[in-house]
């Protein structure tokens, strides 16, 4: 598997970032970076709380988003892309 170029980084970004702002609560973000488990942790703890959570789950998705559009490419490449990090 090749590495991720910055044109793919800056698609990423953006449709993490806008997702992540509109859609935080639900963490369709961490999908679109193939964060699978920590969307899925997201996800699982707005349903089975019936959205209780989803107030500070949506909290960490707006931030995440800000923070994804924020970054240079080359960062968001570096940080989300190659490093995976996982959590902001």
């Amino acid at each position: 598997m090749s590495e991720p170029t910055l044109q793919e980084a800056n698609s990423k970004k953006i449709a993490a970032g806008v997702l992540g702002i509109l859609l935080g609560g639900l963490g369709i973000h961490k999908f679109v970076l193939g964060y699978s488990t920590e969307g899925l942790i997201m996800l699982l703890s707005t349903l089975f709380t019936c959205g209780v959570a989803a107030v500070v789950v949506g909290v960490i998705g707006l931030i995440e988003g800000i923070i994804y559009l924020t970054k240079s490419d080359e960062e968001f490449l570096q940080t989300y892309m190659l490093n995976k990090k996982g959590w902001f």
